[in-house]
């Protein structure tokens, strides 16, 4: 893993907020050389710790959308075995491993009621799901 200094920090900061701010720009707002942000940029790309650039839409571009959190607890062991299935499953946003009363988390998306339903009645049938839960998100506050 490649040591971040505040430079890298600020950097990254930077790119959370907008991926598509130029080198010049972000050496401006780092008041450093240009070359020294594409130096770092190499540097965070080629070790790792940025792994892409991506677009973020405001969940009103997506207004027809159904995103909920569904909870997970896992049979045993089977945690690999439930992950694989989920990974696939076109309805899967994410997924996260977590502590505590569930093993996972995951968000998932529909774009009617009737398919979210569909989604978790073919979730709840994965073999190795002991139980879930699921809350549907009304508003998003900080993206």
């Amino acid at each position: 893993m490649i040591d971040l200094d505040d430079i890298d920090r600020q950097l990254i900061a930077l790119l959370r907020d907008d991926a598509r701010m130029s080198v010049v720009t972000l050496a401006k707002h780092l008041r450093v050389a240009r070359a020294t942000v594409q130096n770092r940029l190499t540097r965070l790309e080629q070790g790792g710790v940025i792994m892409g650039y991506t677009v973020r839409l405001k969940p009103v571009a997506e207004a027809h959308r159904i995103r909920a959190l569904m909870s997970i607890a896992v049979e045993g062991n089977r945690a690999a075995d439930v992950l694989r299935i989920l990974r696939g499953h076109p309805s899967v946003a994410t997924i996260h491993s977590t502590n505590g009363r569930w093993d996972l988390i995951a968000e998932l998306r529909a774009d009617s009621l009737e398919n979210f339903d569909r989604v978790l009645g073919a979730i709840r049938l994965i073999d190795g799901i002991a139980s879930t839960e699921t809350s549907i998100l009304l508003s998003t506050h900080k993206i």
